[in-house]
């Protein structure tokens, strides 16, 4: 296990790490005492749920009825009486709904929102995210106050919050979060924000791993080829883990260094929307093929049930393609060997389950890959984590690509599924990475100084104008602040100059710049209309500058002898955290002076 220090702060606190996943959920939290050293705990019970124990998790389904209002939420979704009750009143059943919230720009031409069950007219996908988190803070709370006496009030106005969401999920997901959050009612203002912390699960599974595999040698885990020639080894290695959880595919690769323990991040984060739960979708689609034919049998109900066995049994037994799989779905009378159903049992040929999972491997093939070309550490260890890491199938394909590389592959033994809240625990009061590479690049909209002996000047020399200042210069240029793959420690600051001309004081009283986002294919790129369709606006910066304005001078224009203001000020992208964020700055009676910050949003 991972060596932690005694708590060092002043006071009592309590850490509460939410996993929002798109099958299951779970909670894991950790009380700070001063002078004490933290152990990561988890939430074990939860209502109506039968099993109990420290890898506990709810599946992530609730009930609505028709007037919008929360009827049942995970285990207790389950009950029979609240299934028959629902059909009976007509209630709304969401599952997968995490889904709605995905970020569109992830690759999903295999998944459409009408493949996913339609939230209620009234609630949006935030609101019903707000409603999730809202009944896992209650759990949660009932849970401690059972389990350690007298704690609870102490801590409930000093309560720290760990988010986690795929690694795929950028700014505007983020922001969605931050809005539940505040809907959800865990925290009462948008002041109190700064007791939220976003990660990525990607992240959060790191951290369960170092704590769980990589810094204990004794840690029992499920290994391929674990290296004992130590002595081989360059001090810094490289890492990367794989999450593959219900509905994304995370993939993080990391520097390593054990002596002191410190992580980097080398590689852009991956995420592929080929979770466990595209390999039942899929499955799905297979029987209403296979039984289309049978009038008892295609009925869209048991199609339903096939599918839901399928998802909590056969896809995880799942071993060997060379022999049959069975779905366990009805009684010995259940008998038509035309579509191969005995005994209660319908048989699937191996090699059809087999392929099945081949679009999700595939997809982690790729990503790995693509990691590996790019990561400026060789890789020498890959962990799998996550509820589908248990699928043994997975984890042989895996295993059988990665031993002829030469790279170790493992999967934790235990709580495989409590990664991700374990891990966000771990973020918060071990903090292991020191840095963090930039997923895109980004920058401004701006306007270039013309250079008629430059190419891309002429080509677009019909836009030029000239400025008050007498130059010339030709709009739609990019200006870039953070360049995709950049290296950021959590200190350090990305900042450009820039400046405003203005006609009046008056006109000079605020400021607007917009942070734009680049996905495309060139390394640095310098025109919105070469590839105009890979830019996004991810948030507006505003400026207060009416301080600012009422110290400016006039200056004269060389283009017609008229006056004119200009407004220095910069661009400043912070990078170093799990989220990014901007802010302008700018000088005011010689000191500096900056805008709020703002978390940056598609």
């Amino acid at each position: 296990m991972l060596a932690r220090e005694p708590y060092k702060g002043s006071t009592r606190k309590l850490v509460l790490a939410f996993d929002v996943g798109t099958t299951f959920s779970g909670v894991s939290y950790c009380m700070l005492d001063p002078g004490e050293v933290p152990v990561i705990r988890g939430v074990a019970r939860y209502p109506a749920q039968e099993h109990v124990g420290g890898d506990s998790k709810i599946p992530s389904i609730l009930y609505y009825d028709l007037q919008g209002d929360v009827r049942a939420v995970g285990a207790e979704a389950l009950q029979e009486h609240i299934i028959e009750q629902a059909e009976d009143e007509g209630w709304v059943k969401l599952e997968w709904w995490k889904l709605h919230l995905r970020a569109k720009h992830l690759a999903s031409s295999h998944i459409q929102d009408d493949d996913i069950l339609p939230l209620p007219q009234c609630k949006s996908a935030v609101e019903v995210l707000a409603d999730f988190m809202r009944y896992l803070f209650q759990c949660a709370r009932t849970y401690i106050q059972e389990s350690h006496l007298n704690f609870w009030r102490s801590v409930e106005n000093s309560i720290e919050f760990v988010l986690t969401h795929p690694n795929g999920w950028e700014g505007q997901q983020q922001q969605q979060i931050r809005r539940a959050v505040e809907l959800a009612g865990l925290i009462s203002s948008q002041e109190e924000q700064s007791h939220v912390h976003l990660l990525t699960e990607g992240e959060a599974s790191l951290h369960f791993c170092v704590t769980n595999v990589i810094a204990s040698a004794k840690t029992p885990m499920d290994v391929s080829d674990y290296s004992d020639e130590e002595e081989d080894q360059p001090d810094s290695q490289g890492v990367i883990v794989i999450d593959a959880g219900g509905g994304t595919i995370d993939l993080s690769a990391y520097s390593m260094k054990l002596s002191p323990t410190l992580f980097e991040e080398i590689a852009p984060a991956e995420c592929c929307l080929q979770g466990s739960v595209f390999v039942t979708s899929r499955a799905r689609t297979l029987l209403q093929k296979k039984l289309s034919g049978s009038e008892q049998y295609s009925n869209p109900k048991i199609i339903a049930q096939m599918a839901g066995i399928f998802d909590n049994s056969t896809k995880l037994r799942f071993r060997k393609p060379d022999e049959p799989s069975y779905i366990k779905f009805g009684t010995i009378r259940d008998k038509d060997l035309k579509y191969d159903i005995r005994s209660g049992q319908l048989k699937m040929s191996g090699f059809d389950v087999a392929d099945l999972f081949e679009p999700s491997i595939e997809a982690i093939i790729e990503a790995f890959e693509q990691q590996r070309r790019v990561a400026s550490t060789p890789i020498n260890l890959v962990c799998l984590v996550g509820g589908f890491a248990a699928s043994d199938w997975l984890f042989a394909k895996l295993q059988e690509y990665f031993l002829p590389l030469g790279i170790s592959f493992c999967r934790p033994d235990a709580h495989v599924n409590k990664a991700v809240a374990d891990g966000a625990v771990s973020f918060y009061i071990d903090h292991l990475v020191s840095s963090r590479v930039a997923r895109a690049t980004y920058g401004v909209r701006c306007s270039t100084w013309y250079n008629s002996q430059d190419a891309e000047h002429l080509a677009r020399q019909h836009k030029r104008y000239v400025s008050k200042d007498g130059d010339t210069y030709i709009p739609g240029g990019f200006t870039s602040i953070l360049l995709k793959g950049t290296q950021v420690s959590e200190l350090r600051e990305f900042r450009k100059s820039f400046s405003a001309k203005r006609e009046s004081p008056a006109a000079c009283e605020s400021h607007t710049t917009s942070i734009m986002c680049y996905k495309g294919a060139l390394q640095e790129p310098q025109w919105f209309d070469v590839e105009p369709s890979s830019f996004t606006k991810l948030c507006e910066i505003h400026a207060d500058l009416r301080k600012l304005s009422r110290t400016l001078r006039p200056q004269i224009s060389t283009l017609d002898q008229s006056e004119y203001y200009e407004i220095e000020y910069d661009v400043i992208i912070l990078f170093g955290h799990t989220e990014l964020k901007a802010q302008i700055s700018w000088k005011e009676k010689v000191r500096d002076s900056f805008s709020l910050i703002h978390f940056l949003t598609d």
